[in-house]
């Protein structure tokens, strides 16, 4: 393919497109985090990510997991979580069975502010794709977007 190329050019179209449309939604759910909670999207997408491992063997996920999750690095995920560990809403443990492996858990107070927060982002997720849907370029990522049958 050329720079010139139809296929390349429509491929960069799409990518432009997907991202565009990933930007509004995150910032639509932002600000109504923000605004309701006192959380970023960062922070909402922790303590969800979290709060979904389960307590046994092999059921807590490893720092490099949680960040591959929230799609940011190590280093910053982990001052994320100290930042969250900070407000009381996460705290940390050594693992029983290997003293090296440091496991974070959501707080009874980021589950409760998880739970507050949850209908927010929803609202604001579906406002935001309800919006983007209107937009010619956009509409065909968000049908595409809402037929995936993702598992949680």
């Amino acid at each position: 393919m050329t720079a010139t190329d139809p296929a390349l050019a429509a491929l960069a179209q799409g990518w432009c497109a997907l991202s565009l449309l990933h930007g509004r939604i995150e910032a639509r759910i932002e600000r109504a985090l923000q605004s309701g909670h006192g959380l970023s999207v960062r922070e909402y997408s922790l303590l969800d990510v979290l709060s979904r491992q389960h307590d046994g063997e092999g059921r807590h996920l490893q720092m490099k997991q949680v960040a591959d999750a929230v799609v940011l690095s190590q280093s910053a995920t982990t001052r994320l979580v100290t930042r969250l560990e900070d407000r009381g809403l996460l705290a940390r443990y050594l693992c029983p069975t290997d003293r090296r492996g440091i496991y974070t858990d959501v707080s009874e107070a980021g589950l409760k502010l998880l739970a507050e927060a949850r209908p927010t982002n929803d609202a604001a997720l579906c406002e935001g794709l309800d919006e983007a849907a209107e937009n010619p370029e956009l509409a065909p990522l968000v049908r595409a977007m809402k037929s995936l049958n993702v598992p949680t």
